[in-house]
């Protein structure tokens, strides 16, 4: 990974991390470059209640992300359903907004 590479993907999650901050979600950024594991820490339902842990993918190109985003479309949600998987949820930041704001302590 080249230095910009790091430094671009250290941007999207601080700005990830800010975003939640303006909600009013603690959110913490952990990701150390080219070291395993996740990326940021959400708190949700306080401290007290443990951290959801978040991994951040970016992509100039949005290659990768152009099927999923047209799979959802207009729609709130997207849900991938694998074959003795647990499925996945993908929506547009509006909507997580909107749940973090009824889950906010």
């Amino acid at each position: 990974m080249s230095r910009s590479q790091r430094d671009k993907g250290a941007r999207r999650e601080r700005e990830l991390v800010n975003r939640h901050l303006e909600l009013g979600i603690h959110a913490e950024r952990v990701g150390v470059a080219y070291a395993p594991g996740h990326d940021i820490d959400l708190y949700p339902f306080g401290r007290d209640a443990g951290a959801l842990i978040g991994e951040c993918k970016a992509r100039a190109s949005g290659e990768g992300f152009k099927t999923l985003e047209s799979w959802l479309g207009e729609n709130d949600l997207l849900f991938l359903v694998r074959d003795r998987q647990e499925p996945l949820v993908v929506m547009h930041w509006r909507i997580w907004s909107l749940i973090l704001g009824r889950v906010k302590r």
